[in-house]
């Protein structure tokens, strides 16, 4: 047996001088696009205050179906409106339920001591 008859038979099968063929799979890169849709439906259910939060969820929704029919720059816009309004539903819930709060503590002491003055007025009689 030659020394090369002899790799062959340790080594295995003979190399073949044909390249092996490589399968390039090119995976796109899927664009996050958060549409806020959840912050959406917490304005519109709790700080609805000038409707700012059905508008935000209505454009959360437009965001959504631009992402699923794969137009990525239609999804940012339509998220960017959502996420400006969903800040400013927010900002004017916050200041419009504490100016409520504030409202009705000082409405019901103004109440109260005009029926005390009431009160007081009457015990003079």
């Amino acid at each position: 047996m030659h020394k090369e008859e002899h790799e062959v038979s340790v080594l295995g099968a003979p190399h073949s001088t044909i390249l092996p063929r490589s399968t390039m799979i090119n995976i796109q890169s899927e664009t996050s696009v958060p549409d806020h849709i959840v912050w959406s439906l917490f304005n519109t259910i709790f700080l609805n205050w000038c409707c700012l939060g059905f508008i935000a969820f209505a454009y959360s929704v437009k965001s959504r179906d631009r992402k699923m029919v794969g137009d990525v720059t239609g999804a940012q816009a339509y998220a960017s409106t959502a996420k400006c309004l969903n800040i400013s539903a927010l900002i004017v819930g916050i200041l419009m339920t504490i100016g409520f709060i504030l409202l009705l503590v000082f409405g019901s002491v103004a109440i109260y001591h005009v029926m005390l003055q009431m009160v007081q007025e009457k015990q003079r009689y």
